[in-house]
């Protein structure tokens, strides 16, 4: 499993952030397709370079104008608490850190706060390299004299100073040549060979209800296992013979309400752990009914190909009669309309109610994650499928499939071999999709649909 690395964005307003932000998601990126339900708050993005793909997080969020203060007191013991606690965060959760000044202002009593904390919180590894590594980004450097003038930036004691412009490009290649250099090739070793499910969901969903639910319910615990994001305690417990990581995560908010950073790294923690997860059960509160950031989130769990199980949470405070249960699922069915294939299960983690579905019906989902189609099969089904809806023309050309094979499952991903990929809209691959499910299910489970061009004969 290939994690990617997590790189975040750390200094004072109007230095640069957002658009150094901007610019690495989207000049430096290939995004993923817009799909409807899944746009993300402006907070996590995801960038490339030379190959090398990690996120990128925009802290952001500080506002030395808050209370009525002047922006003129950016040294005020307030502002400073801030950005401490900023920067403490950016440290403890983050695989490098873009430390960014202004090189029209030079070194201000802010920056010299935040380069203390970067310096002291970083740990020394055996090869003598700290960690993580902080790179000193002097913006802003557009002109020749203002690149000469970051030499000033040693003063913070971070090293190197890398001047450049974000907003015109200039000399980021070498920032992010260097940035990248850091980071581990290859695939990351897992902790286990277990199952792992990450449970995830917005504050006071009942996360860490379930989690103990799970975990006592007469199960042996094997043993507490450090998690990836540093702070993060596995758990991992054995059940009906199998091996089950489960991952707790913070919950996410909606961006309005995470105050001065803090919370955007439990957004960053939560992301972490969808990526080492096999399957995600995302936890909506009934009480609340479903949200936009649950939606969000469910667009995460989609975005890392995972699989999902939606756990509708406090069903037991929930005054209901015989259709509530049926008008929440439609309702789930609609705002999630992009994960049509995902089971619902009511729960109350504080009574126990269908508790106990829980792990089986992941561990389901699980199997189906893994399971394959032959080949004969899939293209009966590809065959059918043209035979019962053509494909609409574009500019007067048909779209056309020949074949397909399953390539790999974990997710399952078809190669379809087809006249023009560029004739291929998206709602008649959700019809192939959907024919393909009906068929076999692949319940929980995203399918990759992968159209590769080949000539007529």
């Amino acid at each position: 499993m290939i994690q990617k690395p997590v790189v975040a964005l750390v200094g004072r307003p109007n230095v640069g952030k957002s658009t150094l932000f901007n610019r690495l998601i989207g000049e430096r990126l290939a995004i993923v397709d817009d799909t409807p339900g899944t746009t993300r708050d402006r907070l996590l993005g995801e960038a490339e370079w030379n190959g090398v793909s990690f996120h990128v997080v925009d802290t952001g969020g500080i506002d030395p104008t808050h209370g009525g203060k002047s922006p003129l007191s950016i040294g005020s013991a307030e502002f400073i608490a801030q950005i401490r606690q900023q920067a403490q965060m950016a440290i403890q959760d983050a695989d490098a850190v873009l430390f960014l000044v202004d090189g029209e202002t030079g070194p201000t009593p802010a920056d010299f706060e935040v380069a203390d904390i970067l310096r002291r919180n970083q740990k020394k590894l055996p090869d003598g390299n700290l960690w993580p590594p902080v790179y000193l980004v002097v913006n802003k450097s557009e002109s020749a004299e203002r690149r000469n003038a970051a030499a000033e930036f040693y003063a913070l004691g971070l090293g190197k100073p890398y001047p450049i412009s974000a907003i015109h490009g200039t000399d980021t290649g070498d920032l992010l040549d260097a940035l990248v250099s850091t980071f581990p090739s290859g695939e990351t070793g897992d902790e286990s060979e277990s199952i792992k499910i990450a449970i995830v969901g917005k504050p006071n969903a009942g996360k860490s209800s379930l989690l103990n639910r799970l975990v006592g319910q007469e199960r042996a615990i094997v043993s507490p296992i450090p998690g990836t994001t540093r702070d993060a305690i596995d758990t991992l417990i054995e059940y009906e013979g199998l091996k089950v990581t489960l991952i707790d995560t913070a919950g996410i908010r909606r961006r309005g309400k995470i105050e001065h950073g803090v919370e955007q790294y439990s957004v960053l923690r939560s992301l972490k752990a969808i990526e080492r997860a096999d399957v995600a059960l995302l936890m909506i509160d009934a009480t609340t009914g479903i949200t936009n950031q649950d939606a969000h989130i469910a667009g995460f769990i989609l975005e890392a190909w995972k699989s999902c199980v939606v756990l509708v949470n406090k069903w037991d405070a929930v005054a209901k009669d015989a259709y509530t249960m049926d008008e929440f699922t439609r309702k789930v069915r609609q705002e999630l309309d992009f994960m049509d294939y995902v089971p619902v299960l009511f729960i109350s983690a504080k009574t126990g109610q269908r508790v106990e579905q829980v792990l089986p019906l992941a561990l389901r989902v699980q199997e189906e994650r893994l399971a394959r189609i032959s080949t004969s099969q899939l293209n009966q089904i590809i065959q059918q499928a043209q035979d019962k809806h053509a494909a609409p023309s574009r500019a007067g050309r048909p779209f056309k499939m020949y074949y397909g094979t399953q390539v790999r499952s974990d997710p399952p991903t078809f190669l379809i071999y087809v006249n023009d990929p560029a004739l291929a809209h998206f709602s008649y691959l959700r019809y192939l999709e959907n024919q393909i499910r009906a068929v076999y299910g692949f319940l929980g489970t995203p399918i990759r649909l992968v159209l590769k061009g080949k000539k007529e004969k």
